[in-house]
């Protein structure tokens, strides 16, 4: 049903007006396969005479009462349920049946088609408590929430309490902590799961039955990063885990990497690993695991007012995330991949047009407030907190926290109120440092100017920083300098960066090569290099000791890149030179994904073949010399396979079959349906093939391969199918729409697929019954940014000028800047 957003105004008006807030919450999950029953009871005092709305959004309102009184029906519109004349002490109770989703917004509810059997959870998202219970649903008017399920009796049902099955299929859960509304969940099903306990505290992995196999064979590693961060957060916050149990619940379809519900954290289940995976991946999970940990304190424990505060979120659980990775398991160089993966996502959303402070003066409304979980909210936030650190120092850092954990326990808070205790503990105003870091948007970019003597030593170095025209702010940067001595020892030094132009006289005179600007990655700004460092990057990558390093260097060639101050083609080259010497698989996943994208779109059309031929001779190199069984192999594999030529089919087809396949490497499904992907591009795929694969594989994960792999196939019936399921079709699952849009655009496809581009920006905008959020993610995925030309840049910013979802339209605006940023790159080739 339509609904209307929530302003920031209206927020602030009704928490003015609603005070001692308690939920009673009863589902019936037992109604049928289209709708379930939720009765809300919602108890809260008010001023007497006052008046406020709850929001609901039921498919059928059964009933609504006020203090006992039935509430007339047009009290009932848009969404919200109208409350007059309120008394000193309220109960409203509301009842509805309300309808399941496939897209992960409100209750989802999911059939496995490997064995039939139906899970349920419920993702509240920002704005979508209402789809399965009446609340105010706004981050400051926590509630303590009291919830009773009915479920099929054989099903398990979990939430954010530990609860107990009173009678077959009825289960009772106490009352909780204060929770925001955002922060409410129940995941119910045939759930197989395994349990432990660490320092007092019930944990708990769950997954589908169909995964059984695979949680009991991951289940060691994830409890065991799990209790390491668990000990660690104690340890560095000084506030135990407050939510009593830790579940944590891997789902079927989530639309986000994970949530952070108390006591019930909800993944995606693709991090459960059915298939083999490298260190990347792993590191990745574990970086998730902890980022949803950090959110018990930052986020649960103390949320923020409102979400203008949304940095207090998510760029204090990604930093955490991040370096208890680093700090606690067997991944140490988890700020590498950091700086070679995350970060580059950062740097794109910031030079958009979307671009916003990480602390935006004003969130206008919800909508503004989902446009606004991005890069610059994660990573470039993320980026800042490690700035900050280098600037007052750790140890002042983590007696802030635990001030500001202290003062603000089981209630909300601002920027204002952290800045008040960091300030404290640091001795420092930090307004000064907030207002440049936090307030304002846009990234600098540091350049050296090196003047060299005639004996090879450095005359002079200076650090030049610039600023994008729009947005000319310049920070202060602590910063490092790194460079190779005369005897190939890395050195490393620290300066402070201010205004245009900082001289280092530290390095004059000093015999280096290799100059490094931000080694060791405390600070977020593009950086370039000096000619002679560009000159001699194969060299200075090959000798580089510190992975991180390595990564800032790639980072640096990839910006350049990007802005189209060098031509892709270097890029490319560099990455088949130094790949398959490169000794750390995060850097080797990481720059094959940035030199795929750049072949396929930065690199001009002419050009591209024998851009993607380079990588696929790298990867080639790499899978020759990998150990057998290793994240290198597998990493060149699937990089050889996503770069693969009609040379290369006959190998590809030989692996299907069992035939030359390299020792050690494991032609799994998720293997298998990369590999059927890549042959379906290039036109050797048939339909019988792709059903044979599917019944190899019957899980949800083989369906959606099977709509990617038919969407890949360079067959104009079969991009018309693709095409409806992304734009025209209602229903269907988010993930299956998302694996349509992956293959529908290849870039050997351009011509086939070149009549869909006018009607991909004429159609998706009139979409109905997508949510905003669900239509700027299509946006994203089914964005034909493979179709680099003047007349795609046109009919994207015609279609600009017309009416659509504010979501939709930063999304297609975004693209539509990477588009031109493509455009330039190849351009200026």
């Amino acid at each position: 049903m339509s609904h209307r957003c929530l302003s920031h105004s209206e927020a602030v008006a009704r928490a003015a007006t609603v005070r001692n807030l308690a939920y009673a919450l009863d589902v019936d999950l037992t109604t049928g396969d289209e709708l379930f029953r939720s009765v809300t009871t919602v108890r809260f005092t008010a001023d007497p005479g006052a008046e406020t709305f709850l929001e609901a959004r039921p498919e059928r309102l059964l009933g609504a009462t006020l203090n006992g009184v039935a509430l007339p029906a047009d009290a009932f519109a848009e969404g919200r349920l109208r409350l007059a004349d309120l008394a000193a002490d309220n109960t409203v109770v509301v009842t509805g049946d309300y309808a399941y989703t496939r897209t992960s917004e409100g209750m989802h509810r999911f059939m496995d088609p490997a064995d039939k059997q139906v899970y349920v959870y419920a993702q509240p998202s920002i704005t979508d408590a209402p789809r399965f219970m009446a609340c105010f649903d706004q981050p400051d008017l926590k509630a303590t929430v009291t919830l009773s399920v009915t479920a099929d009796p054989s099903w398990l049902v979990r939430a954010n309490a530990e609860g107990v099955q009173s009678t077959p299929g009825r289960w009772e859960f106490p009352v909780t902590k204060p929770l925001a509304t955002y922060l409410i969940t129940l995941v119910a099903g045939p759930y197989v799961e395994v349990t432990d306990s660490h320092d007092g505290i019930p944990l708990g992995l769950y997954a589908r039955a169909s995964f059984a196999e695979v949680l009991e064979r991951d289940a060691p590693e994830l409890l065991a990063v799990t209790k390491a961060f668990l000990d660690r957060y104690h340890e560095l916050f000084g506030v135990r885990y407050p939510f009593g149990k830790y579940d944590q619940a891997f789902v079927p379809e989530f639309s986000w990497g994970a949530m952070e519900f108390p006591g019930c954290v909800v993944f995606r289940d693709e991090l459960l690993f059915r298939a083999a995976v490298t260190d990347t991946e792993r590191l990745e999970r574990a970086a998730i695991v902890a980022h949803e940990m950090a959110h018990m304190w930052f986020g649960d424990l103390v949320t923020m007012r409102w979400w203008d505060d949304l940095w207090l979120n998510e760029s204090f659980a990604t930093y955490m995330g991040y370096r208890l990775v680093g700090e606690v398991t067997p991944w140490p160089q988890s700020w590498t991949r950091f700086g070679v993966g995350r970060k580059a996502w950062g740097y794109a959303a910031d030079q958009r047009p979307s671009t916003h402070p990480i602390a935006p003066a004003e969130v206008a409304d919800t909508d503004d407030a989902f446009a606004n979980f991005d890069g610059i909210s994660y990573a470039k936030g993320c980026s800042a907190l490690r700035q900050l650190v280098a600037f007052i120092g750790d140890e002042a850092f983590l007696t802030g926290l635990r001030a500001h954990f202290d003062k603000h326990a089981w209630g909300n808070a601002t920027l204002a109120d952290l800045l008040g205790a960091l300030s404290v503990s640091s001795g420092r105003d930090l307004d000064a440092w907030a207002q440049a870091w936090l307030r304002t948007p846009q990234v600098n970019t540091l350049r050296p100017a090196v003047q060299w003597a005639a004996d090879g030593s450095y005359a002079s170095v200076t650090v030049e920083q610039s600023a994008s025209e729009g947005h000319p702010t310049l920070r202060p940067h602590r910063i490092g300098l790194g460079w190779f001595d005369e005897q190939g020892a890395w050195q490393r030094t620290e300066v402070e960066i201010a205004g245009a132009s900082t001289p280092v006289p530290q390095l004059s005179g000093v015999r280096g090569r290799g100059l490094l600007l931000n080694d060791g990655d405390l600070t977020f700004a593009k950086v370039r290099m000096d000619e002679r460092t560009r000159a001699e990057l194969p060299a200075l990558l090959a000798a580089q000791p510190d992975s991180l390093a390595r990564a800032l260097r790639w980072n640096s060639v990839w910006d350049a890149v990007r802005d189209a101050e060098w031509p892709a083609t270097e890029l490319v080259e560099l990455a088949a030179a130094a790949l398959p010497a490169e000794p750390d698989v995060v850097i080797v996943e990481s720059v094959f994904g940035l030199a795929r994208y750049a072949a396929s779109r930065l690199v001009p059309a002419d050009q591209q073949a024998s851009a993607r031929a380079a990588l696929a001779g790298a990867a080639r190199t790499l899978l020759a010399t990998a150990a057998p069984g290793s994240g290198h192999q597998l990493a060149a594999a699937r990089s050889l396979i996503a770069t693969a030529a009609e040379a290369d089919r006959a190998l590809l087809r030989g692996w299907l079959t069992g035939a030359d396949v390299p020792e050690g490497l494991p032609v799994d499904a998720e293997l298998r349906w990369a590999i059927l992907g890549r042959l379906a591009v290039l036109g050797d795929v048939a339909e019988s093939e792709i059903d044979a694969e599917l019944q190899r594989d019957t899980s949800d994960r083989g369906e959606q391969e099977a709509v990617r792999v038919r969407a890949s196939r360079p067959d104009p019936a079969a991009k018309e199918r693709a095409f409806d399921l992304v734009v025209t079709e209602q229903g269907q699952s988010n993930r299956i729409a998302v694996a349509a849009a992956d293959g529908l655009w290849q870039p050997e496809h351009a011509e086939l697929t070149a009549p869909f581009v006018a009607r991909f920006f004429a159609e998706l905008p009139r979409s109905q019954g997508r949510s905003g959020d669900m239509l700027g993610h299509l946006a994203k995925a089914a964005y034909p940014g493979y179709a680099v030309s003047e007349d795609t840049l046109a009919a994207a910013r015609a279609a600009l000028t017309g009416d659509m979802h504010p979501l939709l339209r930063r999304a297609l605006a975004d693209e539509t800047d990477d588009l031109a940023r493509s455009l330039r790159a190849q351009q200026a080739a």
